[in-house]
């Protein structure tokens, strides 16, 4: 009589089609602990943008008053103070890059706590990456002005006048990082974010928001970086909830 000998092997319900598997933590990887790498480029961002506007205001010779309608000599004034619009370039475009990294996360960040459907999340990372446009736009005649301005039989006096303007404006227009901070303020009020970040983004955003609205635009530039320098330093530091999970 022959035996038959049956051998029973577990079954792998991992591999059936609608089995859930682990889910990863908020970096993807498996029991890794959240970073906050993408908060503290926010916080350079931040320090580099109010670096960027105090060096631009010291490119000031197109609203020195004793110039006013010299041409030339706004030229002449301009050629002393590359020093300090190269200063402005430079921050200028490291805010622009961290501001990007900084974005990216808070993307990230609210959709954790806010779900992948909800709208602020995405007007938060528009609003702060359109200010990293408008930063380098900014910048975009640095180099052809302020090499060009040693030599200035290679440049019209009115166009250098033009530089000085834009230099001393379109950096400025952080309107839409008070876009952001309004999204900030309602993913405080659905709880995604500590309350007190969502009342920073309501006042500091909110003042951002309406004078970048307004014809006081250019005062934009003075609360915008502000409120992004607290606002990173906040996850970067306060975000106790996020570092918990």
């Amino acid at each position: 009589m022959t035996t038959t000998t049956t051998t029973t092997h577990p079954v792998r319900t991992d591999l059936h089609r609608g089995s859930v598997p682990a889910t990863p933590d908020h970096d993807g990887r498996s029991g890794a602990r959240p970073t906050r790498h993408w908060a503290l480029a926010g916080v350079g961002a931040g320090l580099a943008g109010i670096g960027a506007i105090v060096a631009s205001g010291l490119v000031d010779a197109v609203y020195d008053p004793d110039l006013q309608g010299d041409a030339a000599a706004i030229a002449d004034r301009l050629a002393t103070q590359r020093e300090a619009a190269f200063v402005f370039h430079s921050l200028a475009l490291v805010s622009a890059v961290l501001l990007l990294v900084f974005a990216a996360g808070l993307l990230r960040r609210l959709r954790q706590g806010s779900g992948s459907e909800a709208l602020a999340p995405m007007v938060a990372f528009a609003g702060l990456a359109g200010t990293a446009v408008v930063q380098v736009i900014g910048t975009s005649l640095d180099t052809e002005f302020l090499f060009g301005l040693p030599q200035q039989d290679v440049l019209v006096d009115s166009n250098v006048v033009m530089y000085g303007h834009f230099i001393g404006t379109v950096p400025w227009c952080w309107v839409l990082a008070g876009l952001a901070g309004l999204a900030l303020h309602a993913a405080g009020r659905a709880g995604a974010v500590p309350r007190w970040l969502g009342r920073t983004g309501l006042v500091l955003g909110g003042l951002t928001l309406l004078v970048g609205i307004s014809p006081l635009q250019y005062l934009a530039g003075m609360v915008g970086p502000v409120w992004l320098l607290v606002t990173a330093l906040g996850f970067a530091l306060g975000d106790k909830a996020h570092r918990a999970a």
